[in-house]
């Protein structure tokens, strides 16, 4: 049996996430507080405590959600030996993706994720940018809107989620535009999302030139586990061409469509999602329900579930 392991991005951070997972295993826990030695700051007591606002802002989500991801992973690997066929991480994911395959030093990897947050936050001025999900439209459909909604701005699809729900992202007029023209041509629904960053737009290439000196002072190694990558839906051998991926994931888009159809042509028949929440499970949904059977992690409810469809003991 072949399965997948992925990580989900940002907006499935939620206040006193893990927290039942915490009471059994003391990993979760030790996991943030390696990263907290890092961020100056107790990323555990933030993620359980609130301010919601506060865990929400892009520099305190993106760490928050890597130390989430890989303290489920570490605790899937007490429990499983079978190895993963494949990883992926849906944009900031795949930072996430990158430590629990072995590429990435889980250390190196929060710094990372606290300068990526902050720079990403920093490239547009404060409401300036915006982004939306249009649902019921088909991708080439949205690509014609927003061509038309640009006008002298930015808007692009930016996330292919499914074949139907798309994440479009740019200038704040210009995708509100966007939203209009979405709804007068027939959309399910079109709507602002609450973030302040246009990720993965061309207005997000400032804080990707930026991000790209730091990759470089960074070691990454060959994955041991292949990680099929956002930008181009393939999978890198080299840490060039690993570091460049990154780079560019932050100003292309996340073709999440394709990453889960790539994994049903490599036999992949499960999915777990390892983190927050459960959006990279409810889109498997709509993109290869009858082909790969997906499931969250994050409780011990979640936990036994995927490993009973393992038939691995919890």
């Amino acid at each position: 049996m072949k399965y997948a392991f992925v990580f989900p991005g940002q907006g499935s951070q939620s206040v006193g996430m893990l927290a039942d997972l915490n009471k059994t295993y003391p990993l979760v826990k030790q996991t943030f507080e390696e990263a907290s030695e890092i961020l100056n700051y107790d990323l555990w007591k933030l993620t359980q405590e609130g301010p919601k606002e506060s865990l929400n802002q892009t520099e305190k989500t993106q760490p928050a959600l890597l130390a989430a991801s890989v303290a489920v992973w570490r605790i899937w690997q007490q429990h499983c030996k079978m190895p993963s066929t494949l990883m992926a991480g849906h944009s900031f994911g795949e930072y996430s993706a990158l430590v629990c395959a072995g590429a990435l030093e889980f250390k190196d990897a929060v710094s990372l994720a606290q300068k990526r947050g902050r720079f990403m936050q920093n490239a547009v001025p404060e409401g300036e940018g915006a982004m939306a999900a249009i649902l019921g439209l088909k991708s080439d459909k949205i690509i014609d809107i927003c061509t038309m909604a640009a006008q002298t701005k930015i808007v692009s699809p930016v996330n292919f989620n499914t074949s139907e729900q798309i994440v479009i992202a740019g200038h704040t007029n210009a995708v509100k535009r966007a939203i209009e023209l979405a709804k007068a041509l027939g959309a399910k629904r079109a709507i602002l999302l609450p973030v302040s960053v246009p990720a993965h737009s061309i207005l997000m290439k400032p804080a990707a030139e930026k991000m790209a000196e730091h990759f470089t002072k960074v070691n990454i190694s060959i994955p041991t586990i292949p990680v099929i990558h956002n930008v181009d839906v393939s999978i890198k051998t080299t840490a060039t061409d690993i570091r460049t991926a990154l780079t560019m994931q932050l100003y292309n888009p996340v073709r999440w469509v394709e990453t889960v159809e790539k994994m049903v042509a490599e036999g992949v028949t499960l999915l777990f999602e390892g983190g927050p929440g459960k959006v990279l499970t409810g889109l498997n949904k709509r993109i290869a329900r009858k082909k790969i059977k997906a499931l969250p992690i994050n409780d011990t409810k979640t936990l036994e579930h995927a490993l009973q469809a393992l038939e691995v003991p919890a």
